[in-house]
């Protein structure tokens, strides 16, 4: 098994287990591979829930850049709802996780096929 396997993997029970979803493992495998060589990063491929500034450049390169949302109150709601769910006390909120869940939050299921 790959290292990105391995990571994939570990994603999708993070989705079961502390977010009680079933993911769609092919959604998630693009989703992962989206992230890029950041998955393989310790800091990187987390996200902090605490800070403003790298939620900021999640709703800015992801959610406006990567699924062509508009700007607005909207994407700080989903972000919001996104980590309640994932739960703001789990220290490890894998940054493919959260796009995962950021991705089907808004039905942009299109933009990786």
């Amino acid at each position: 098994m790959s290292k990105r396997d391995e990571l994939i993997a570990k994603y999708a029970s993070d989705l079961k287990d502390k977010c009680g979803m079933t993911p769609d493992m092919n959604l998630l495998t693009k989703v992962t591979i989206g992230c890029g060589p950041s998955i393989y990063n310790a800091d990187a491929s987390t996200v902090s829930g605490s800070d403003k500034a790298e939620l900021e450049t999640v709703k800015k390169n992801f959610l406006i850049k990567k699924l062509g949302l508009a700007d607005g109150p909207k994407l700080d709601e989903a972000l919001a709802a996104v980590l309640d769910t994932y739960g703001r006390s789990n220290r490890n909120k894998y940054r493919a996780v959260v796009y995962y869940m950021l991705t089907t939050y808004f039905g942009k299921k299109a933009v990786y096929e």
